[in-house]
């Protein structure tokens, strides 16, 4: 009844959602803990009226140009999505056909594998490097008809820099290079000023992180016109709704008060990567909203398990080389306090069991 590639590949997986009325810690989906500014939520508001009965502009125009206003690129260069996840389908649709390569590190975001498979494009995955790095040298290697870099990277948090992406940029020559940015907001440096040096670089963003605004579904990408030209032939004709559009255009007119909800998810990142480091785990330094606890060649999914019992949510990674760590999105302080509460009292018989090394003599 489909194509045998569809029939054949396994879906991808999004992290838990609870049902209404459950109570729980939800730290398994890297949403923002605080919520969007009051005036989006005047803007959705004014606009859930009588405009609804028409289609909303098919390039999501006010919300274009807000971006246009906050990131100092012409409306030329940025395409808007319903989530970054379309932007990235787009790029897939349009950049790879049957046998075409695509190359990304491993792990990263596993929406990638979907996408690669649905094209039937062949995939090459270059293990991270030293300390969770991302391999910029093997990837540049490759030489791919498209590279994705997800930095800073899921589900791990580290990320490259400016520096090092431009490089690669220009040894990939016309090849594509997307740079996912979904967290960079968190993070101290970003790639966005490549775009205008570079004809083959993309940038992606999204406002479900930084911005609140999961539940909206908004995405930017930014690149050169023709790139942008050729993605909006396969773009649905209007992908976002006319409330999406206010909602997006008013939260980027709002960028303050994302700064500082981002200032207050970094502080309880900093304090929880400590607290996680005297439990015991190894917790690579994140630049993101989330951070990865590891207890090495320890499966964590019977403490995932144990958890989600205790009415606390966080992601594990059974199928990946993290199937010894939790990846832990933050929360409020309160939320977090939820999660050392709950985690403390498992993880202290784990640690407890590993095996001693003897001293030399």
């Amino acid at each position: 009844m489909f194509r045998e590639a569809i029939e054949r590949m396994a879906p991808y997986t999004p992290g838990e959602q609870p049902r209404p009325g459950q109570r729980l810690v939800k730290l398994n989906t890297n949403e923002n803990p605080y919520p969007p500014s009051p005036g989006v939520r005047r803007a959705i508001i004014a606009e859930a009226g009588a405009s609804l009965r028409l289609y909303p502009a098919p390039r999501a125009d006010a919300f274009v140009a807000a971006a246009a206003r906050l990131y100092g690129l012409p409306r030329g260069m940025i395409l808007a999505g319903n989530g970054s996840d379309e932007l990235l389908t787009m790029l897939f649709r349009a950049a790879l056909g049957h046998g075409d390569r695509v190359a990304y590190a491993l792990p990263t975001y596993s929406l990638y594998d979907t996408l690669a498979e649905i094209q039937e494009a062949r995939i090459v995955a270059i293990p991270l490097g030293l300390d969770f790095a991302l391999p910029l040298e093997a990837l540049a290697a490759e030489q791919a008809q498209l590279t994705v870099v997800c930095s800073p990277n899921s589900p791990c948090g580290t990320a490259a820099s400016p520096e090092a992406l431009a490089v690669l940029a220009r040894r990939l020559g016309r090849n594509l290079l997307a740079i996912d940015e979904a967290y960079a907001d968190f993070a101290e440096t970003n790639a966005l000023a490549l775009v205008r040096r570079h004809r083959n670089v993309i940038v992606l963003r999204t406002l479900s992180k930084s911005f609140s605004l999961a539940g909206m579904r908004l995405g930017l990408l930014f690149a050169q016109p023709p790139l942008i030209e050729t993605l909006l032939k396969v773009k649905d004709s209007y992908n976002l709704s006319r409330i999406a559009v206010a909602a997006g255009a008013q939260a980027l007119a709002d960028a303050g008060w994302m700064r500082r909800n981002v200032e207050r998810v970094k502080r309880t990142r900093a304090a929880s990567e400590e607290r996680l480091r005297k439990m015991g785990f190894t917790v690579p330094p994140s630049s993101s909203n989330f951070v990865l606890a590891r207890l090495a060649g320890r499966d964590m999914g019977p403490v995932c398990a144990a958890l989600r019992r205790r009415g606390v949510l966080v992601r594990h990674f059974p199928n990946s080389v993290f199937r010894d760590a939790l990846r832990i999105s933050i929360g409020t302080p309160a939320e977090m306090a939820a999660l050392f509460k709950a985690l403390e009292p498992l993880i202290k018989p784990v640690i407890a069991a590993r095996p001693r090394r003897r001293a030399r003599g």
